[in-house]
């Protein structure tokens, strides 16, 4: 048996719904959809804007959670509705808007100079990280 959770999840008290958080960077040739492999055209690719998003919501939880836990993507699900040229700057903007036990649900969205590029929702989990590498193991 793999035991990934807590049986009781303690939430630190600063833990809550509505906690937000905006990271900015800049659109560089290694976050192009060819340097990914997922197009053929030297703008800012979707695989780039999902993981700007995870991080954005990793790093919001960060000071919420214990030492011995960290946060797991588990879920996503994003609408990229309009491309971005390299060197464009990229804000994503990451909201929790329900947690129930570990899992933490947030709204994200991204943005460029223009405007809104992405949407979506992201789930992670709360897990204990010794736990959590031992069960890789088994």
């Amino acid at each position: 048996m793999i035991i990934l959770f807590k049986k009781t999840f303690d939430m630190k008290p600063s833990l809550m719904i509505d906690l937000h958080l905006e990271k900015k960077i800049k659109s560089e040739a290694k976050h192009s959809a060819m340097s990914y492999g997922s197009g053929l055209v030297d703008v800012f690719s979707t695989p780039a804007m999902v993981a700007h998003m995870e991080q954005t919501c990793n790093e919001l939880l960060l000071e919420h959670m214990e030492e011995t836990e960290t946060s797991v993507g588990i879920e996503i699900c994003v609408k990229h509705v309009k491309a971005t040229p390299i060197g464009d700057y990229i804000t994503c903007k990451a909201k929790i808007t329900e947690i129930v036990k570990n899992k933490i649900t947030f709204s994200v969205e991204s943005y460029d100079s223009k405007g809104k590029i992405g949407e979506g929702i992201h789930k992670r989990a709360i897990i204990n990280k010794e736990l959590f590498l031992q069960g890789l193991k088994n």
